[in-house]
């Protein structure tokens, strides 16, 4: 029983992990109605930046935070210079340029960076917190992080003027458009914010699996299928969704083996777009004929 709880609990933490990228994936779909296959790369990229910056002096938290404010930049110049120009291309060639994105930083971090595995500090103590058992102090101070990134993000999107705008430009741009929202800014910012959660994710997460450029792959194939399972245009149900496949994905992994945790991503994906493709808490579109 000690060792299903202790899995069940150290799921939840990387679940919190895979419910902020969910999130990030969620937020570009509701803009684009695509996915951000270079979502992942871009995480590791910018943990490659916070690596840096604390490389040349600087605390953890000053380099956390500037690595938060750099990709929300990186995000916002990606959408103004590479997503809007082809923003009414056809759909195949949207999803090039994405895959694209992915194969030039995955080849930026290994040209600057190199290939070489690369021990990421975490900000936490080696010892558990408050005595506990079953979660280390970084995987209790990971799944608290990406709790408050998470209530962040809902009452900024509920509560804040700019939120709400940004909300209405993503569900209805022509009417957004006629009450003087700037879409196309709006559209920019959610990539901006998207950008900024993902590289939380990374910064989170590389201390468990060290900083190389492919360590996000995994993740990001984890976070897909916890933002179909919860429902794509979801916020609310990307995140549970996460949570769900990071228990789900350790107590497989106890039971079957290793060798299974990542097929249990895939099973998922293709169940869910078979059985229910709006997913658990999505919106089921009808159209009339």
């Amino acid at each position: 029983m000690n060792v299903l709880l202790h899995q069940v609990f150290s799921g939840l933490a990387t679940g919190g992990i895979y419910a902020s990228v969910a999130l990030a994936l969620v937020m570009i779909y509701q803009a684009t109605h695509l996915v951000n296959f270079a979502q992942g790369e871009l995480a590791m990229f910018c943990t490659y930046i916070a690596w840096s910056l604390m490389q040349a002096g600087l605390p953890y938290w000053a380099a956390f935070f500037l690595t938060v404010t750099i990709a929300f930049v990186i995000g916002v110049l990606i959408e103004r210079i590479i997503v809007q120009p082809v923003e009414q291309a056809p759909i195949l060639s949207v999803v090039i340029v994405f895959i694209g994105l992915l194969v030039i930083f995955n080849s930026l971090a290994g040209w600057i960076f190199s290939y070489t595995i690369k021990p990421f500090p975490s900000p936490f103590p080696a010892e558990p917190l408050f005595g506990n058992s079953y979660f280390s102090s970084h995987e209790l101070g990971s799944v608290g992080i990406t709790l408050v990134v998470l209530a962040l993000v809902f009452a900024f999107f509920r509560f804040t003027p700019l939120g709400l705008a940004m909300r209405a430009a993503a569900q209805n741009p022509v009417s957004s458009r006629l009450v003087g929202i700037r879409v196309g800014w709006m559209l920019a910012l959610g990539w901006g914010l998207a950008a900024a959660i993902g590289s939380i994710a990374g910064i989170m997460v590389a201390p468990t699996v060290f900083l190389e450029p492919n360590m996000m792959a995994g993740i990001l194939l984890y976070a897909f299928a916890a933002a179909l399972l919860g429902g794509i245009d979801s916020p609310g149900g990307a995140v549970l969704g996460g949570f769900i496949v990071g228990v789900l994905e350790n107590v497989v992994g106890m039971i079957l083996g290793t060798e299974l945790k990542l097929t249990v991503a895939l099973v998922l994906i293709v169940g869910v777009l078979v059985i229910r493709p709006s997913g658990l808490f999505g919106k089921v579109h009808v159209t009339r004929v």
